[in-house]
This record gives structure tokens, C-alpha cells and sequence, in this order.
């Protein structure tokens, strides 16, 4: 992608600083780029010299001033004409398929665990565009048909990772005779209340324990086309309850990161006491991750 030909397409909506560039392009599903952030500013002022960009300086009384860039009407004409010029194929860099073009000395179950760490995190970024598109992330919608042109570019995206479900499974068929066991082994359900769903995680025949039984879970809400999640005290290891394994800070933070929504349910009898316990008041704060008593407030959190 041109990084100049992005920055021109942005300005053309409204005048914006560096930083507001760089935050766009970093946030955007497709508008990406091989470089540091220093290449915005470095590609600025090259579009300022040929007369594309302009800037000003704004002060402003309590912070500090900002430089504001504006796209010319030369600018204007420059981005129509990359527009108008012959596009190019999409590019196929992909380093699994590297990987899988020398797979044939793996074992088969070894090939299954390959394909299904895939697998994840595919799901896992479907669940992370359809939360971008859920968020409405930067999109100009200055007329209808922009708005429906920005809506197709995310459905291609998403489609894209949905094809390469597909594949893996075609793959699995074609290659992988033995029986595979259910990769899921925890216990959940996909439950529906004011039009949302939600998946309970009630157990699990293996506590959660480290991070990929996060991601295990992330990867079935993207499965059921959900961000909400609902975990019971069963399904959770006791180092979970222990600060010190830090173990209950890095899987919040694994559902936090990929926007799922996560209500935990303790049950009576569990005992939670030192720093422990005022993490969870902390989280009481959160509109990502809570603590609750019992099913019926945690379902009504979520599902609010």
C-alpha cells in the first residue's frame, strides 16, 4: 500500500494532526504499511513539499500547539488519479503456508495440533474484525455510497478469514484421516436472552490454566459470532484465585484485548481473601471484566 496515496485518501475527509493519522492507520484492518510511525511524518513532509499538503499550527491555551495538515486541491487531483490507476493483485504472503508446504514430517496428530493453532487464531481475528465493524471504526460515510464501499471492504476481510476456515477443514478431510478429538474440552453452551447470546462456561474437564485455554474460549465466541462470555468459578484453576500466579491479570487481559466482554460467577463457598479480593472490587469498575454472586446478575450484566 502507498503510504502517501492513505494519508491523501484520509486528509480528504477533514484536516487531522500526525497523530490522528497514525492512530487511524494503525486501527484500520486494511490500510497497513511495512515501516516505523516516523514514516507518516517522514511521507508528510514529502507530500507538503510537492504541494499535495499544507499545515498550520494550532496553540491552544492548556495543552500543548499542534500542527493541523490539510489536503490541496493538487492533492485532491493526485489521490484521484492513484485511484483511477490500474489496481493491483492482492498479495499472498502468508507464513503458514511456508510452514505447511514442509509439513509432511509431521506425525498426524502433530499436523492436527498445527492446523488447529491455526485455526484459533483465524477465529480469533473474525471475532476482533467483527467487533472493529460492531465499534464502527474510522469510515468517511460521506454519501451512501461511501458508506456501502467501506461496508464491502470490511466484508471482504472478513470473508477472507472465513475462506481460510473453510480450507483448514478442507484440508483436514483431505489429509487427516485419524479421528480427531473434540479440541474443545471445555463445558459450554451458546445461551440467547434480549436478543443476544452469550457463551456460558460452566466447567471444564481441564481448568482453565494458562493462556491458550483463554484463547480456546475467545476462539469459540468468534465461533458462535458472540463477544460476551460467562464463567463460572468451576471452570477456573485455584491459581486463578492466587495474585501471585499473576495467571487471573493475563487472562483478563486476553479477553480484554480481543473486545470480549467477560462476567465471572463465584460460587458461595469459595473463600477469596488478601489482594485477591480487592482486584476484584477494583474490577467492579470495569465494563470489560466483572465478579459477580450469582448467574442472575452476571447474565443481566452482559446482556444489558
Amino acid at each position: 500500500m502507498s503510504i502517501t496515496h492513505a494519508i491523501l485518501g484520509i486528509l480528504s475527509c477533514r484536516p487531522l494532526t500526525g497523530y490522528d493519522l497514525k492512530k487511524i492507520i494503525q486501527e484500520s484492518s486494511f490500510m497497513y504499511w511495512s515501516g516505523n510511525n516516523n514514516q507518516i511524518y517522514k511521507s508528510l513532509l514529502e507530500l507538503i513539499h510537492e504541494g499535495f499538503v499544507t499545515n498550520e499550527v494550532q496553540h491552544q491555551e492548556s495543552s500543548p500547539s499542534k500542527k493541523i495538515y490539510t489536503i490541496t486541491e493538487e492533492g485532491l487531483a493526485e489521490l484521484k488519479e492513484w485511484v483511477l490507476s490500474p489496481p493491483e493483485p492482492p498479495e499472498l504472503k502468508n507464513t503458514f503456508l511456508i510452514q505447511l508446504a514442509w509439513a509432511d514430517q509431521l506425525q498426524p496428530e502433530e499436523l492436527n495440533t498445527m492446523l488447529s493453532a491455526y485455526e484459533n487464531q483465524i477465529r480469533m481475528q473474525i471475532l476482533l474484525q467483527k467487533e472493529k465493524q460492531r465499534r464502527g471504526t474510522f469510515s468517511p460515510a460521506r454519501t451512501a455510497r461511501e458508506n456501502s464501499l467501506w461496508e464491502m471492504i470490511q466484508e471482504n476481510i472478513i470473508s477472507c478469514y472465513e475462506n481460510e476456515l473453510t480450507w483448514i477443514e478442507k484440508i483436514r478431510e483431505t489429509l487427516c484421516s485419524e479421528s480427531r478429538e473434540e479440541k474443545n474440552k471445555m463445558n459450554y453452551r451458546v445461551v440467547e436472552k434480549n436478543n443476544k447470546k452469550y457463551i456460558e462456561c460452566s466447567s471444564a474437564e481441564s481448568p482453565i490454566r494458562m493462556e491458550q485455554d483463554a484463547l480456546d474460549l475467545i476462539a469459540a465466541c468468534g465461533e458462535n459470532d458472540t463477544n460476551l462470555l460467562l464463567l463460572h468459578a468451576a471452570a477456573l484453576t485455584d491459581d486463578f484465585f492466587k495474585l501471585k500466579t499473576s495467571l487471573a491479570g493475563m487472562i483478563m487481559q486476553k479477553f480484554v484485548n480481543y473486545h470480549v466482554k467477560t462476567a465471572v460467577v463465584l460460587h458461595e463457598k469459595l473463600k477469596i481473601t488478601g489482594k485477591f479480593k480487592e482486584l476484584l472490587a477494583e474490577s467492579k469498575k470495569s465494563n470489560d471484566f466483572r465478579v459477580f454472586n450469582n448467574t442472575s446478575e452476571a447474565e443481566d450484566w452482559l446482556v444489558k
